[in-house]
């Protein structure tokens, strides 16, 4: 096989193993998946690496239970560099409002990866989030939910930024959607990693 379908591989398996990874708790190899200089976007958290594995173990030591599952992957190479859209959901379950509750969250990781050492390594994952969804685990029980909570957060990923609201993060109000400004920009930001290697 050439080099490029062998790079390609390679990524996906890293985006694989960490969502498998992370999910599982396997924190050791996990933390092999990031770039020295790796950073985590999500609506919860913004930070490095290392600062993402440490409160991520904190939530789950207070039963925070946030679960990932993958779909396809689209992987654009410029030679150590690339970016790689992957399809995913994000499923977390909590309580609101004294129920306990799903919400799921459809969207892509947008990240940008950087070979070193002849490794593929996570330097940005920002998440794009498209729709979301709240359902009770009860059966036919009906949720009061706070409008003005909800009305915080773009569409994309209100129902999930309540319900980490509720457990008590302080939930990021602007990340990229399905389309807009901030996806925009996020698109602009991926291709100057892919032509210069600049991430700012």
């Amino acid at each position: 096989m050439n080099t490029a379908i062998l790079d390609r591989l390679a990524i996906r398996e890293a985006i694989e193993n960490w969502a498998v990874w992370r999910d599982a708790g396997d924190w050791e190899r996990f933390a092999t998946l990031w770039h020295p200089q790796g950073v985590m976007m999500a609506t919860w958290f913004q930070g490095s690496g290392p600062e993402f594995i440490r409160v991520t173990r904190e939530g789950w030591a207070r039963g925070v239970s946030i679960l990932h599952f993958l779909g396809g992957t689209s992987i654009d190479l410029a030679g150590t560099r690339a970016i790689a859209q992957t399809k995913m959901t994000i499923s977390q379950r909590g309580d609101v409002e004294g129920h306990r509750c799903d919400v799921v969250c459809t969207g892509r990781f947008y990240d940008f990866y950087e070979k070193m050492d002849g490794e593929w390594l996570l330097r940005l994952r920002q998440p794009i989030y498209e729709k979301d969804r709240l359902d009770p685990v009860e059966t036919g029980m009906r949720l009061d939910l706070d409008a003005e909570i909800l009305g915080r957060f773009p569409e994309g990923y209100r129902h999930l930024a309540y319900i980490q609201t509720k457990i008590g993060y302080d939930v990021k109000r602007d990340m990229p959607g399905l389309t807009g400004p901030a996806v925009e920009a996020l698109y602009a930001l991926g291709r100057a990693w892919l032509d210069t290697g600049t991430l700012s």
